[in-house]
């Protein structure tokens, strides 16, 4: 049972990294090359989409990260480390989202052209560079539970 908790964990927060990882390095660059405003509406509509389903994501890939870790605390001990770090940084990447990247989510997935701040493209660059950083942060999450693994 133990096995099926750490293969599902982990391809629970790889396939985590491999969204977030094409939002910061695909799906933005993509958007930001649209003509015209379609850019800023597919960013609106991404934040949207996404918007309603990493918060379960995250929060899910937390939690199944720390009864891993109770699990193999209480198994054997030899991956308890890795898996808490990796919590830990999942810790990190979930407040990072509540305080950093969902309040400017939150205003730009209502964002049209016709009501959007003149600062816009400013708040976009910010969730940009926070994302990238969040990313890194999850990657490392991962590379941990992976580790965890062998």
């Amino acid at each position: 049972m133990l096995t099926a908790l750490e293969v599902f964990t982990t391809v629970v927060v790889g396939v985590m990294v491999g969204v977030e990882f094409s939002v910061a390095f695909v799906m933005n660059r993509i958007f930001d090359a649209l003509p015209e405003d379609s850019g800023q509406l597919g960013r609106a509509h991404g934040g949207r989409m996404l918007g309603a389903v990493m918060p379960f994501w995250y929060i899910g890939s937390l939690v199944l990260s720390a009864v891993w870790a109770v699990a193999e605390w209480n198994h054997s001990g030899a991956g308890a480390g890795l898996v808490v770090t990796a919590a830990g940084l999942l810790i990190v990447s979930v407040l990072m989202s509540i305080l950093l990247l969902v309040p400017i989510n939150n205003r730009g997935k209502t964002w049209t052209p016709e009501n959007r701040p003149a600062d816009w493209k400013e708040q976009l660059n910010r969730w940009d560079r926070y994302h990238y950083v969040r990313v890194a942060v999850i990657v490392a999450a991962f590379a941990c539970l992976a580790a965890a693994l062998t």
